[in-house]
This record gives C-alpha cells, sequence and structure tokens, in this order.
C-alpha cells in the first residue's frame, strides 16, 4: 500500500487556549470513515495522518466478503492536550462541537490514547452529538436493532471490567499466542514486559498472565516495576488509576521499581508496547533483547529502529494487524456478526486475529520480508475486490 495523501487533513485551534485539534480522513468507504480521537500533549498532524492512514488498513484487514461487517475508511482525531489539565474536558467538547458536521457526516470515533469512550460519550452529548459513530447508521440494516447490541455489549462486563475494556487485549494476547505457537515456544516461562497498564496494555497482561506467560515488567508514568520471578498483575490492575497509573502501595518485596525506559531491556522473550506512539527509537533499539516486540499502542516503533532490530533477528508485528481487534470488534457487534456475549465476542476475536496473524507471517516468510510489508501487500492485495465492491473514495 503505497503512501499518498489523504482525502482530508484539517488543524483547528482553539480560541479558548490556542491548543491545537486535528482530524485526518484518509479514505471514504460507503462515505464512511472510521478512527479513535486521541488526546495527548505533543500530538502532531504528521503523527495523526500516520494514524489515520493505519486505521484503512485495519480496516482492510478485517474484510471478509461473507461477513456483515465490511471495511470503512481509515481517519483519526488527535488534541494536543494533557488529558489530566483542568481545561482538557472543555477543550475536548469544543473540539467535538467543531468537528460536529464531521461526526454527523462522514466520521465514526471512538476512544484512544488519553480518552475512554465514556469521556468521549459524555462531551459528544454536550456538543449536541447523538453519538460518536452516528455516521455510520445509515449503513445499517436495522439501526435500531443494532445500537441496542451494541449498547448491551458495552454494558457486560468480566470480572468487573468492561467487555469494551478487554476486547483490544484479547487480540493483542491472541497476536502473541500464534507467533509463540509458530516458533513453538511453550507459554510457561515466556516472559513479558508491557509499557502502559492502561486499556489495551492492562487486558493483554490480564489474558497473557491467565495464558500461561510470565508478566515481569511493566511501565507506567512514573516508571517501570519489575520482578524476575513474575509481577502480580491482578494487584497491579486493581491498583490503577483511570490513567493506567499503579499504586506502588501494593508492590510486594520482591517488586522493584526502575527507571521509566527499564522495561526496554527487560530480561523477557517479548515486548508490548501499550501507551505512546514513537516510544522505541534508533538511540533505544539496541537495549532491546527480546525475540518479539507486539505493537499494542500505534505506531510506537520508529521506522529506522524497526529496520535495525529486524537485522538483529527481532521481530516486530506491525499494530494495524496487532491492535485492530477493538475496532472490529465494534463493527462486528453493531453489524451483527457477534452478539453481546463475552465468550462469543472473545471466541471470534481470537480466530480472527489469528487467521490474520498466521496469514501475515505466511506472507512474510513467503516473500522474505518483515511482517509490516507482509501487512501492506495483503491489504494491496484486497484493495481490488473491496473496490469493486463498495468503491472507494481517493
Amino acid at each position: 500500500m503505497t503512501a499518498r495523501a489523504p482525502l482530508m487533513s484539517l488543524v483547528w485551534t482553539d480560541h479558548v487556549t490556542g491548543r491545537q485539534g486535528f482530524l485526518v480522513v484518509d479514505r471514504l468507504v460507503r462515505g464512511v470513515a472510521s478512527g479513535g480521537l486521541r488526546m495527548r500533549p505533543g500530538c502532531t498532524l504528521e503523527e495523526v495522518t500516520g494514524l489515520a492512514r493505519g486505521m484503512t488498513m485495519k480496516e482492510a484487514l478485517h474484510y471478509d466478503p461473507e461477513a456483515r461487517y465490511v471495511p470503512l475508511g481509515g481517519a483519526k482525531g488527535g488534541i494536543d492536550c494533557d488529558p489530566q489539565a483542568p481545561e482538557a474536558y472543555e477543550l475536548l467538547v469544543r473540539y467535538l462541537r467543531a468537528m460536529r458536521p464531521y461526526i454527523e457526516s462522514f466520521w465514526t470515533t471512538g476512544e484512544d490514547l488519553g480518552l475512554t469512550q465514556d469521556l468521549i460519550d459524555r462531551a459528544a452529548a454536550e456538543a449536541g452529538l447523538a453519538s460518536s459513530i452516528q455516521a455510520v447508521y445509515p449503513l445499517l440494516d436495522d439501526e435500531a436493532t443494532a445500537r441496542k447490541r451494541l449498547a448491551d455489549a458495552f454494558a457486560v462486563e468480566v470480572d468487573g471490567i468492561g467487555l469494551d475494556e478487554l476486547a483490544g487485549g484479547c487480540g493483542v494476547a491472541e497476536s502473541v499466542l500464534a507467533a509463540l505457537d509458530r516458533a513453538a515456544v511453550p507459554y510457561p516461562g515466556t516472559r513479558v514486559a508491557v509499557q502502559g497498564l492502561g486499556t489495551m496494555g492492562g487486558a493483554t497482561a490480564r489474558f497473557l498472565t491467565r495464558a500461561g506467560l510470565t508478566v515481569v515488567a511493566v511501565a507506567d508514568i512514573k516508571g517501570t516495576i519489575a520482578n524476575p520471578a513474575g509481577l502480580d498483575v491482578e494487584a497491579l490492575l486493581d491498583a490503577r488509576d483511570a490513567y493506567g497509573t499503579v499504586d506502588r502501595r501494593v508492590l510486594r518485596p520482591g517488586d522493584r521499581e526502575l527507571p521509566g525506559a527499564a522495561w526496554l531491556s527487560a530480561d523477557a522473550e517479548v515486548l508490548v508496547p501499550a501507551a505512546v506512539s514513537y516510544a522505541i527509537d534508533t538511540a533505544d533499539q539496541h537495549r532491546i533483547r527480546a525475540r518479539w516486540i507486539v505493537e499494542a499502542a500505534n505506531m510506537p516503533v520508529l521506522p529506522e529502529a524497526e529496520e535495525l532490530l529486524a537485522a538483529r533477528g527481532v521481530t516486530v508485528l506491525p499494530d494495524v494487524v496487532v491492535n485492530s481487534g477493538t475496532n472490529a470488534w465494534w463493527w462486528w457487534t453493531l453489524f451483527g456478526d457477534i452478539g453481546a456475549d463475552a465468550e462469543e465476542a472473545f471466541a471470534h476475536i481470537r480466530r480472527s486475529m489469528r487467521a490474520l496473524v498466521d496469514l501475515m507471517l505466511d506472507r512474510a516468510d513467503a516473500d522474505g520480508t518483515t511482517p509490516r510489508a507482509a501487512a501492506h501487500a495483503l491489504v494491496t492485495d484486497r484493495l481490488p475486490a473491496i473496490t469493486a465492491r463498495f468503491g472507494w473514495y481517493r
């Protein structure tokens, strides 16, 4: 899939704070594009452009001609602000109010880095929107039934955690397990380090631990918590705040507090960057001893660093595949491929993600290339069928 200019690129300046927000629509399919909204200090138009292109790929990779869910285009929104800043919520409301014509017409959005779905829903209502995904409603066969099904799914909890918060991590964990299975590496004894214990990182750590892997390090905004014998993941998850920061009072005697970047050099087979973009650059990559990097976050490994890692035999499983389960789960549920049931959702996510990871790694082996290049090739393969059936704008 060759890089090209997006269909639409927009920079918004808040008249109250002077802070900037961005919206990039990479492509429209059937007149609609899908992609979350993030809020973080330092967010840029370039970052949001890359994320929007990634969303186009995620949508295309999950195309199944037999499914009710069919791809949308890719888009992304971003706001340059610390989500914990006092002015953050009102800034979010003003951004959504400014973006209202686009959200009503063609951009469906949801939670991403720094923002929860509950917060977006509350701010969207205050901005006068019916829903952050209302642009997709005209594509539904039975809007009322579909909306109820999705609302019911969001009300499902598993061990006190919402199904919507677990879906993405289930997909990331299955990607890890698929890679281990292909390499005939047993789950017990396989060590994992996770950067970020928010929605995606926390759920990934939980699923991997329950599969028999050992999480030996987790990093949050305060630093890295490590224990070579394994961390008590459930205790750490219970001690998180809304931003994924762990209350250190729950640490056990064997748990160590290390600097923030220590997770990179953890003695682990698998690294899961699940927090910010651009987390691993050329200056960091030489510290990594892991065999696999599994991108739960969007764009956490810089391309130049990935080239150096590949030369050292480190496999990067790309975000466009690994973390695509969250987006797909929304649409599988809304369009009716699955119901509002946790076990059905997890089974569908596992089956779909494993098939996609295997297909990507098979293609990488056949082409003698990286998994990311293989994912791009798979998107290119799918485009003619999607275009013929639905039409692509741009």
